[in-house]
């Protein structure tokens, strides 16, 4: 059921923190072929793997295209704890599509407006109505009541939670021109707060350098606990990405959180050779009319923090680099009663994004 008349917030309710226990999560099934290069085949296999890797301890509820839907059902026959819901969709970014979850007396879904990262200023595709119809389609599908927030743009990786009252955000992101250009930052706050639940909003500079979401929370510094962040990082002063990570880090060692404590931060490397697009994956792609186009040799947003907080487990992205090892060593210690799953996510980073962007959870 659609609600209009209250937001969260003045009804009780907040949005948890990713590492709280959870009934599972939400994905959609990789076909779009401006993302997905060959028939999106390795962004299949990536799929498959991440999502029966979290299905040993949750539920997996994955979207696919009412034509793809019996095909995808099949696939995934032999895993118990996968269901397929058909809902059509654009691409494949639950995370960014799917509603944001808020928890009070029973859980309840929020229905952000999406535009595709940024609309007609600089979104990535130009038709993205079936994208920005999913989250209510998905309440309805799972029977959970949702706040109508149409008149809002923001994704689900453009925001990041304690679950203690504690927001973290990008400037680059919700103050981007693509998204709500007739607001300033004390309105959003006034928005985020409404229907977060969350009483401060820490507001980094930057993201991820050459992030094509305008640079989302998610890629660039993430909760593991109240307190306490990870936070992309590289020790090379000749990479754009130092200074956007040392302006984060003089931020969270100034500013506390929601209950007054300062933040405990451990730096995850980024991989220590740049993650560029191939010509040979350049190929396999077909772009529609207005979608963005990628280039070959254009450097993708890599980042050990994308990664997903299974109720067992910890799905980190590797890439082939010599700081996988580094990133899967620094979240055992992070996450000592979690299992620590390291999964190669070229093909997911060559459609755009990264293992949190194509996950949502859907908590207790």
């Amino acid at each position: 059921m659609k609600l209009t008349q209250t937001v969260p917030a003045d009804d009780g309710y907040r949005m948890p923190g990713e590492f709280e226990p959870h009934r599972g999560c939400l994905m959609i099934w990789p076909v779009r072929p401006g993302s997905w290069p060959y028939g999106a085949k390795e962004a299949q296999e990536a799929f498959t793997r991440i999502a029966c890797a979290i299905a040993e301890s949750e539920h997996v509820w994955m979207l696919a295209a009412p034509s793809d839907a019996e095909t995808v059902e099949a696939h995934f026959a032999s895993e118990k704890n996968i269901s397929v819901l058909p809902i059509q969709t654009d691409d494949a970014w639950a995370r960014d599509v799917g509603p944001t979850f808020v928890k009070g007396n029973a859980l309840r879904g929020i229905d952000w407006s999406f535009n595709a990262w940024g609309g007609s200023y600089d979104g990535l595709y130009a038709d993205w109505d079936q994208d920005d119809a999913a989250a209510s389609k998905i309440c309805d599908a799972l029977q959970f009541d949702y706040y109508d927030a149409k008149h809002f743009v923001l994704e689900g990786g453009a925001i990041h939670t304690d679950g203690e009252g504690t927001l973290l955000v990008t400037e680059a992101c919700l103050l981007s021109q693509g998204r709500n250009p007739m607001l300033g930052k004390a309105q959003i706050e006034e928005q985020l707060r409404a229907y977060l639940g969350v009483e401060k909003i820490v507001w980094l500079p930057h993201g991820i350098w050459k992030d094509e979401t305008n640079e989302h929370v998610d890629n660039i510094c993430a909760f593991v606990r109240p307190g306490e962040v990870v936070l992309a990082w590289t020790d090379n002063k000749d990479d754009p990405q130092w200074e956007y990570s040392r302006a984060a880090l003089q931020v969270l060692e100034t500013e506390t959180d929601a209950k007054g404590r300062p933040f405990v931060v451990h730096k995850l490397p980024i991989p220590e050779v740049p993650v560029c697009i191939s010509a040979e994956e350049l190929d396999g792609f077909v772009f529609a009319e207005g979608e963005d186009q990628r280039e070959a040799g254009e450097r993708l947003a890599a980042s050990y923090v994308n990664f997903y907080i299974a109720n067992g487990s910890v799905i980190v992205p590797q890439f082939g680099d010599a700081m996988d090892g580094i990133a899967v060593d620094t979240l055992k210690e992070l996450f000592p009663d979690r299992v620590i799953c390291p999964v190669f996510a070229r093909p997911i980073i060559v459609g755009g994004g990264n293992i949190h962007c194509i996950t949502q959870q859907i908590p207790l």
